[in-house]
């Protein structure tokens, strides 16, 4: 019992994090894979937590954390939260429904309310699908009305010490195009003088 009720709980968090990109549609059906140093289940307090070398799979998805930690509220919604991992960071990756590429992300913290549909990614928070890419020190995104916000600080400019925080940065791809140039002609794209 204690196994399917933290399967069923990590499993919302992985499918919250890959809702920004369409995910791979048949990963939600494959069985997920947990690896840790440690993890502990309270059942009447619905916490499970992982810690140490977090590795989670689920068919085309990866998770790799230091720390995962999955609550459920009294109305059955889910909350995860990852933190630290590979140089202090939290990353995942999964294979976009129907096409060759992949969304993956990572942040010091990546947080996920079911109950809002709402992911955020907190300090050196980086995003790509495709070819289209954000990165900030905080990015959110709201699936509900397919919202991306993406700030130097969760609304703020200077960090705790004062200092200004750095600019948010986007890539976005023209949309109604080949979302790889190479691809129109089948031959790579190269560079050419121009005439004199």
């Amino acid at each position: 019992m204690k196994n399917t009720y933290f399967c069923a709980c990590a499993s919302s968090f992985l499918i919250a994090l890959s809702m920004p990109a369409q995910a791979e549609r048949a990963d939600s059906d494959k069985p997920i894979n947990l690896e840790a140093d440690r993890m502990s289940i309270d059942d009447v307090k619905k916490v499970q937590i992982l810690e140490g070398n977090v590795v989670l799979i689920q068919g085309t998805l990866r998770i790799l954390t230091d720390r995962l930690v999955v609550t459920q509220d009294a109305d059955g919604f889910q909350k995860g939260v990852a933190t630290g991992g590979a140089n202090g960071l939290a990353r995942f990756r999964q294979k976009r429904e129907g096409r060759d590429d992949y969304i993956e992300g990572e942040a010091e913290r990546i947080e996920y309310d079911a109950r809002s549909e709402k992911s955020e990614f907190f300090n050196r928070a980086w995003v790509k699908s495709g070819l289209d890419e954000v990165k900030g020190p905080y990015i959110s995104y709201d699936a509900l009305n397919e919202k991306y916000v993406v700030t130097t600080g969760a609304g703020s400019t200077k960090s705790a010490t004062g200092a200004a925080q750095a600019r948010v940065r986007a890539i976005i791809q023209p949309r109604g195009k080949s979302e790889n140039p190479a691809a129109q002609t089948g031959k790579p794209a190269t560079l050419k003088p121009g005439a004199n």
